[in-house]
């Protein structure tokens, strides 16, 4: 069964402000103007002069140094993971994912030099054991206590981080462990407070401490707790209804109160909890399956085996509560002229969404749709509305792919034959990681331009 959502009038865009083409640049460059800061002011603590004297001295100096350096990245990581609206959409979700692993492991490394420095050059200064010192700092200093149970969490999330533990991970169990890691950056960063030498021996430290703590800590308050909730509480999201749209996929209808006034944009996704029961805590990114701002809200979610099998069963009545709007896979940049989409499976979600929102002309619109069969492919009378009314050509790729890093079936004309305008058309691309990484491939060799050549992560 499949229910037709008729796209809305072409053009049609909620009031998001654009964001600023710097902003990436400018927010890159705090990033490293903040590790600056923090190098600084321990130069002006004495760190370069300790290098210089006995050699438990300058251990100890190069601990300190590694512990500011793992908080600063510690604490510009939460940021990352604060999901605020300027950073999203200035980086999208594949440079905060890139730079969020980066960080969350460099400052991990760093966290671990920082306490073999820090207790080797402690016990050559007390000339004691070095592991009877490591028992003194947990026991007897302040607040090593709790960084020690912070630093058990951080491990833990980590070592489930690494790609070899994240494959043999659900995503509810992976997204649920990563909550800890807030948990660990409270706990591990006190003992700085309260005992650091580069913290109350300066006032310039302490004011960029606690202006950064106040910052990281805001940011999550608002952007993950404060906003989800005004807006869970002003829209009321409930399932209006839900419908079979091929094998293993399914779309589910949202009503709600003022949707008009949300601010999110075709391409974007939520992070969705539905309160049917035992796990409705575990969220699930689902980006939206057609157009907003039409007095309804729809998401398609494919059964992947990771609890995404429950919307199937979701009952009408049943609420909705979201984090969000997410990610830059949107019109926001868009100035007129060709378009090119290249869609995989459930991939198309997104970029059906964005075929009724942005202003191509009659023509203009190229949808390259790959799906396993014809029973695979979803939303037929949507496509044949677009295709009637808005001159979008359809071109469905049905079968395996030609082989390892091939993004079609075997057989198809190469992208250019299939895309003409591909060259100078602004080019979306939705679909699993490996497909999404060939097609990308494939769109730039056939002369796409890379700053119009727009893809994008759904998760972390």
């Amino acid at each position: 069964m499949t229910t037709t959502l008729a796209p809305p009038t072409a053009g049609r865009r909620p009031a998001v402000r654009a964001t600023p083409w710097w902003w990436a640049d400018a927010g890159g460059v705090a990033a490293g103007v903040s590790l600056l800061v923090v190098t600084a002011l321990w130069v002006a603590n004495g760190g370069v002069q300790a290098l210089g004297g006995a050699w438990p001295d300058a251990l100890s100096s190069l601990g300190r140094l590694t512990g500011l350096l793992a908080s600063d990245l510690l604490l510009l990581q939460v940021l990352l993971m604060a999901r605020v609206p300027v950073v999203e959409r200035a980086f999208g979700q594949d440079r905060l994912a890139r730079w969020h692993r980066w960080t969350g492991f460099t400052s991990f490394h760093l966290m671990l030099a920082h306490i073999v420095l820090i207790t080797i050059g402690y016990a050559g200064a007390a000339d004691v054991n070095v592991f009877g010192e490591l028992w003194d700092l947990v026991v007897d200093y302040p607040g090593m206590l709790l960084g020690t149970a912070g630093t058990v969490l951080l491990v833990m999330v980590v070592v489930t981080s690494m790609r070899r533990a994240r494959r043999r991970l659900r995503y509810e169990s992976w997204h649920l462990l990563h909550v800890y890691a807030y948990l660990g950056v409270g706990l591990a960063l006190p003992h700085q407070i309260w005992t650091g030498a580069d913290f109350i021996g300066s006032a310039w430290s302490r004011l960029y401490w606690w202006t950064l703590y106040a910052v990281s800590a805001g940011a999550v308050l608002v952007y993950r707790l404060g906003i989800p909730a005004w807006r869970n509480w002003r829209h009321r999201l409930v399932v209006d209804r839900v419908v079979a749209e091929g094998p293993g996929l399914t779309s589910i209808y949202l009503r709600g109160r003022d949707l008009g006034a949300l601010p999110v944009r075709a391409g974007q996704f939520f992070q969705w909890r539905f309160l049917d029961g035992p796990g409705w805590s575990r969220a699930h990114p689902y980006s939206l399956s057609a157009t907003p701002h039409t007095g309804v809200l729809r998401i398609t979610v494919k059964d992947l085996g990771d609890g995404s099998a429950r919307a199937a069963t979701l009952r009408p009545g049943t609420r909705a509560l979201i984090e969000g709007p997410y990610g830059k896979l949107t019109g926001e940049h868009y100035r007129g002229g060709p378009v090119v989409m290249l869609a995989c499976g459930v991939g198309i979600t997104p970029l059906l969404a964005l075929l009724g929102e942005l202003p191509y002309r009659p023509g203009q619109a190229t949808l390259v749709y790959r799906a396993r069969s014809a029973a695979d492919i979803a939303f037929r009378a949507e496509l044949d509305w677009l295709a009637r009314h808005r001159g979008v050509r359809v071109i469905h790729l049905l079968g395996p792919r030609a082989g390892h890093g091939s993004w079609q079936p075997a057989g198809v004309p190469p992208l250019h034959h299939l895309a003409p305008h591909l060259a100078g058309a602004d080019v979306y691309v939705c679909g699993p990681d490996s497909w999404t990484a060939a097609a990308t491939g494939a769109a730039l060799a056939a002369g796409a331009g890379p700053e119009r050549v727009h893809t994008e992560q759904f998760a972390w």
